[in-house]
């Protein structure tokens, strides 16, 4: 049966994993993480939440897919920490529901970049699409609006860091991040709202420590925009918070924030029936 199904531990074994790490990640659940959201948007600040979903599962090489049968897919499976990233907002009488989603190698020194990555976002003018696919070394990048000059349209760029697989590598590993003026390509969120064009750029990375919590900060200096997330020092490496600076559309500055609500750790896919609604209270969600 089709669904959603966490990797299993024996699908990695040729990948030398810590204990914690398969005994977390590779136990048949997923971690949920739900947020007290304050988004910019309009030269406001809006509040709404967000959850952040990761989970290990088993992705189609050549497809860049999840794979239906894993058993059978031999030498075309890789396993992948998948995160799944939503944002739901109103903005006055309208209400915005993001989502993205993106695909991390866990064996990261044979796979050192994200395989694909995909956002969408509705609202009631209309809704967006864009989707990343590694194609040796390059992205592939795919992009549909309901905006005329965005229209549908389809470009390249060289393979390079994400802004959106960060997540994924604080969870993975967080001392390999890189720090120092570094090349990147800035997240799909960001753009997306911003009605920008995706492309690389600079940004200096740094990574600090404060009693419990470590800090990775990202700073555009061109764009006049940061990004710091904050996260667990010690394994598993829970997001905590996190908060972006950058020009809305109209040029004002302002702060978006989210800050940890509830986390579960369950396989949500088998959650599906009414008598499991009590499970988004234990979120704090509605």
């Amino acid at each position: 049966m089709l669904g959603c199904q966490a990797q299993s531990q024996e699908d990695v074994s040729s990948i030398p994993l810590s204990n914690d790490f398969n005994n977390y990640w590779y136990a048949g659940k997923a971690e949920i993480a739900s947020y007290d959201l304050e988004q910019s948007r309009y030269g406001e600040i809006h509040k709404g939440h967000a959850v952040l979903i990761f989970v290990t599962e088993d992705l189609s090489k050549s497809k860049q897919v999840k794979l239906d049968y894993p058993q059978r897919a031999q030498k075309d499976k890789i396993g992948v920490l998948k995160l799944n990233f939503t944002k739901k907002f109103n903005t006055g009488i309208y209400p915005y529901s993001m989502m993205q989603s993106v695909f991390t190698p866990v064996d990261r020194n044979s796979h050192p970049n994200s395989l694909k990555t995909t956002m969408s976002s509705q609202e009631w003018c209309g809704h967006t699409f864009t989707q990343l696919n590694l194609k040796k070394d390059m992205f592939a990048i795919n992009s549909y609006s309901y905006f005329e000059q965005e229209g549908d349209k389809q470009s390249d760029l060289d393979k390079t860091l994400l802004e959106d697989e960060i997540w994924n590598l604080i969870r993975l590993d967080y001392k390999g991040l890189p720090v120092g003026d570094i090349e990147i390509i800035p997240g799909i969120f960001h753009s997306r709202l911003l009605h920008q064009t995706l492309n690389k750029t600079i940004a200096n990375a740094s990574l600090s420590e404060d009693g419990t919590a470590m800090t990775y900060l990202l700073d555009y200096p061109k764009e006049g925009r940061s990004l710091s997330i904050t996260f667990e020092k010690v394994f598993p490496h829970k997001i905590l918070s996190w908060q972006e600076t950058a020009k809305g559309l109209g040029g004002k500055t302002l702060t978006t924030k989210a800050t940890l609500k509830k986390t579960l750790h369950t396989d949500y896919w088998s959650k599906n029936k009414n008598k499991y609604k009590y499970l988004r209270d234990s979120l704090g969600l509605k």
